[in-house]
């Protein structure tokens, strides 16, 4: 073979390779923005109550009054055989949790999996799980807190999920949460969904459109260096969290940053931190300006006061589906595609 001949081969092998990089890009690209949804909810459906976390001692109450809201809307309960077993901290062994789970994971007349509460526990579940007939019966996973591991995992296999109330967050006088309670039926019934939010000083003005990931910023700490971490390049994270300190909240996006979480983000939505603890060495700014410090290398919009997270306000949102942000000091839009 002369010289020019095994150039021009090599040459042919190295523009072969980028066009098959490109291709996987693209084609990953393509995965992020075509997730699978599952199919909306409608009267005469069926919706499964499970807990696969945290044990629900004395909380019939609570997801009595979440088989009701269910019925008001045309929709049955099924209440999972174990959902108010004990076991320690945990609403059931992992065995019992993990049954419950994935029998309304391959159960084709389920249409929406509702989880009870959170607390702690899913992470123990989550390599338990079968997703062959969950694929070809799609479900809507529906839960935040604890239930963030669940989110992941469903979105890298591919599915939308709704980050949304759970049983436990029902109050006596539902009135007091009706604007959650309404964005969570409209969320589940297939209705629009957009949010006005109000204005901050500490906001990152931007305008960033892409998928919409995220959850308890606890949990995504948690997953990473598994196949549940979610890769956020081009999407929007959302992040809530409660009972931390604020050197905990920084310690976990410090983490997160070295693990390369946000290089090539597209915008972050911060939803409520909520009862943070007070250190003996006070942290010496506000938890808004923790979070911008510790993202201030990145050019992305930033986007405080969204209601979502661990308090009564907590508006649904779609996880995996595309949004458009639109963030400035005296407003913020989040618009669901």
């Amino acid at each position: 073979m002369s010289k020019i001949t095994l150039i021009i081969s090599l040459c042919c092998l190295l523009f072969l390779g980028e066009k098959e990089q490109i291709r996987v890009d693209d084609s990953n690209n393509l995965k992020q923005e075509t997730l699978i949804r599952p199919p909306y909810l409608k009267a005469g459906d069926t919706v499964a109550i499970v807990a696969p976390s945290g044990i629900l001692k004395n909380r019939q109450q609570e997801v009595q009054q979440a088989v009701d809201l269910l019925k008001s809307w045309g929709l049955h309960a099924l209440v999972g055989e174990h959902v108010f077993s004990q076991d320690n901290h945990f609403a059931g062994t992992d065995a019992e949790r993990c049954e419950d789970f994935q029998k309304a994971m391959d159960d084709p007349s389920i249409r929406a999996i509702w989880c009870a509460r959170g607390g702690y526990g899913t992470v123990r579940i989550l390599d338990k799980l079968n997703f062959t007939k969950f694929k070809e019966h799609p479900k809507w996973l529906i839960g935040y807190s604890d239930i963030t591991a669940l989110h992941n995992q469903f979105h890298n296999a591919g599915f939308e999920s709704i980050h949304a109330l759970m049983c436990t967050s029902l109050t006596d006088d539902l009135n007091d949460i009706s604007e959650s309670i309404e964005t969570f039926r409209k969320a589940i019934f297939g209705e629009s969904l957009t949010y006005t939010l109000e204005g901050s000083s500490y906001n990152r003005v931007g305008e960033a459109t892409g998928p919409l990931v995220g959850g308890n910023l606890t949990m995504l700490h948690t997953m990473l260096g598994s196949n549940t971490s979610i890769d956020t390049s081009g999407k929007i994270l959302f992040i809530e969290e409660i009972g931390e300190y604020k050197y905990h909240i920084d310690r976990m996006l410090q983490s997160l940053k070295r693990a390369g979480y946000f290089d090539n983000c597209k915008g972050v939505l911060v939803g409520d931190m909520s009862k943070l603890r007070k250190n003996t060495t006070l942290w010496g700014s506000s938890v808004e300006q923790l979070i911008l410090d510790a993202l201030s290398e990145y050019k992305f919009p930033i986007a405080f006061n969204m209601p979502a997270g661990h308090e009564k306000d907590n508006r649904a949102l779609i996880l995996g589906r595309r949004v458009q942000l639109k963030v400035t000091s005296e407003m913020s839009t989040v618009v669901f595609d």
